[in-house]
């Protein structure tokens, strides 16, 4: 587990790195020996807020989480404690995938166009995607967490290929096609 600080506005004291980086190591219990772990941590003091932002990035894992209170300390605990209950969460969540999930293969084709299409970049290549049945909001929930536009997964309650994705204004939109 790799953890990288920030200071902005001013200057740390060891008393504060090390106290920062004995919590943030403590997180990595819920990882094992996840060797590809990252954590940033950046901590920012503007005339009376003291503000401390975690991003922890992973194997298929996104976590970030902002505080902001009148004490440096404070906001250390307050944002480690709310990385925790992510972490937590979302260990939750992959354990009861686990328990109800079937691996499925999925063959996603594309299709080589002929030469006189006219089309500008023809797509061309085949992905092969192993997924799992998720249920909508588990899959929203996966989308969240990974931090990617869009996110193709099987739907356990249809049993139909989906696709959901961010929309401009915020919101979630579902491509379930019917054949």
């Amino acid at each position: 587990m790799n953890i990288s600080f920030a200071f902005k506005n001013f200057e740390a004291s060891e008393h504060l790195k090390k106290y920062a980086r004995r919590r943030m190591e403590k997180l990595g219990r819920f990882f094992g020996k996840a060797s590809g772990l990252e954590v940033a941590v950046v901590l920012t003091v503007d005339k009376f807020r003291h503000r401390c932002e975690v991003t922890v990035t992973g194997e298929g894992l996104h976590i970030n989480a902002t505080e902001q209170t009148s004490d440096m300390y404070a906001a250390i605990d307050l944002v480690t404690d709310k990385v925790e209950s992510q972490i937590k969460r979302q260990v939750a969540r992959v354990k009861a995938q686990r328990r109800h999930a079937r691996n499925t293969d999925v063959d996603v084709f594309t299709y080589n166009l002929d030469a006189d299409a006219d089309l500008q970049q023809p797509v061309d290549g085949t992905d092969r995607l192993a997924t799992k049945p998720l249920h909508l909001d588990e899959a929203l929930m996966q989308l969240d967490s990974i931090g990617s536009e869009f996110l193709v997964f099987f739907n356990a309650e249809n049993n139909r290929i989906n696709v959901v994705y961010r929309t401009k204004v915020n919101g979630y939109a579902l491509i379930d096609p019917v054949l």
